[in-house]
């Protein structure tokens, strides 16, 4: 696919026209990269020592990508092999941290994508961490319990020796709940003979911290409530639209309840469920009882008969004052973009990772409808995980109350710094360059000082 990136700093463009000739089938990669290397263009304008150092070709490149196999058992005692991938793409500011995707289309146009935006990510919320992402090409649906343990079990036996706590901490990610995470964190641990914090979103038994699963859902809402108070407005009254009904999508939804919002859809694969009523607490409560026993979207509408389901839809078609995007990358095409400004949408956050193509970013933009691009507002996950790593390294474990004050702390520090670098070097409220800015700047700092490595 073709990007047309208005990319105008010179040492930009050359960096940009380099990686997309070198890596022309990684479209989600370059998707990725592109924005970025447009929205930096203006700080770069001001830094010319960053071309002497060849920052922009070491920023858009991974320092290290690790592949390898996964054999596992299944039931029947019959053998397979998967990919399993780790993308450590930028340790300048810390230790690799990302999540751990297993899903068919894994691979490393993908993860170098997530990689890329994982490092933005972590620099935004001001804590010490590098940015990686990997995974495998495993399907997890339709397995059992057992062969998702062996599966989790092999993958380990192989990542193990390149990740470690002032290393490489991954986390889950889609495809990897606590569950797997425990599985993963017991074979470490077996294998090293070490009890240490290299895996976050561990158990409350073993490490783990409160909030952790509510963190990406909670820290969107948060960023979002600060983008609304920006604009000189509140959650009071506002109809929304999620989609997703996994973590994200759950515990978003009900943060918008609690700050006075109305959620009226959820989706999955199969389409979205309406509900002009407002989807409440007891209505989610009967969401995440069925998205646990692994029942599809649909489930909710036999309950709530008054609610509709759309199959094989998705529910930016329907008239709401915000939007979040929180279920996978490639949710909100230019026709959705679209939808979503007809029907007079005044807020998108994405909740999930890159889930708005770029042409229909620039088409909200251009409709003054406020954005935020997911390295900023779903930056609440891999906050906590952080505050996870230092609980580990104190061996302390703080409570509830703690946790969800510093994630709101966190999430409103990303909103103000991003605004503020919006206003001195874009234009106001363009929280994609002001994100990308923000976060570019840091890491760049960082890779100087540090010398040619």
């Amino acid at each position: 696919m073709a990007f047309n990136f208005a990319i105008k700093n010179a040492y930009c463009k050359r960096v940009w026209d380099d990686i997309s000739t070198r890596y022309a089938n990684e479209e989600h990669y370059l998707q990725a990269a592109g924005l970025i290397l447009e929205t930096i263009s203006p700080v770069v304008d001001t830094m010319p020592d960053l071309e002497k150092t060849a920052v922009l070709e070491r920023f858009v490149e991974p320092e290290r990508i690790i592949m390898f196999r996964v054999p596992w058992t299944d039931d029947n005692g019959n053998a397979h092999v998967n990919r399993g991938f780790r993308v450590q793409f930028n340790s300048a500011i810390g230790p690799y941290k990302g999540g751990l995707r297993f899903s068919p289309e894994v691979g490393l146009d993908v993860l170098k994508f997530l990689g890329l935006e994982q490092v933005l990510k972590n620099s935004l919320t001001t804590l010490p961490m590098g940015g990686g992402k990997g995974g495998a090409d495993f399907d997890p649906h339709g397995k059992s319990d057992g062969e998702i343990m062996r599966f989790c079990q092999s993958f380990m036996t192989e990542l193990y020796r390149h990740i470690g706590p002032n290393t490489d901490v991954p986390a889950g990610d889609k495809g990897v709940g606590g569950r797997e995470v425990a599985w993963m964190f017991g074979q470490y641990k077996r294998i090293v003979n070490d009890f240490t914090g290299v895996l976050t979103g561990k158990g409350l038994d073993f490490g783990g911290s409160l909030i952790r699963p509510e963190a990406t859902g909670y820290g969107l809402i948060y960023f979002a409530d600060c983008m609304l108070k920006a604009a000189g407005s509140d959650f009071n009254g506002k109809v929304c639209s999620i989609s997703g009904n996994g973590n994200v999508a759950q515990y978003a939804c009900q943060k918008v309840t609690e700050l006075g919002g109305k959620v009226i859809t959820l989706s999955d694969s199969s389409g979205y469920i309406l509900d002009e009523d407002g989807i409440d607490a007891e209505k989610l409560a009967y969401v995440m009882e069925f998205r646990a026993r692994r029942e599809k979207i649909d489930a909710y509408v036999k309950k709530y008969p008054k609610a509709k389901f759309f199959k094989g839809e998705k529910p930016w078609g329907v008239k709401v004052d915000c939007a979040f995007p929180c279920a996978t990358q490639d949710e909100i095409y230019m026709e959705d973009a679209e939808k979503l400004v007809a029907n007079g949408v005044k807020l998108v956050a994405e909740g999930a990772n890159m889930p708005t193509r770029a042409d229909a970013i620039a088409y909200l933009q251009k409709n003054d409808v406020l954005f935020a691009p997911g390295k900023a507002s779903n930056a609440g996950g891999v906050a906590v995980s952080g505050l996870e790593m230092s609980q580990n390294s104190e061996r302390l474990s703080w409570s509830r109350e703690e946790v969800d004050t510093k994630l709101k702390q966190i999430m409103k520090n990303i909103h103000d710094n991003t605004y503020e670098t919006a206003e001195k070097f874009a234009t106001k409220a363009d929280y994609v360059s002001g994100a990308n800015i923000y976060g570019f700047l840091k890491v760049a700092r960082a890779m100087m000082a540090q010398g040619l490595v």
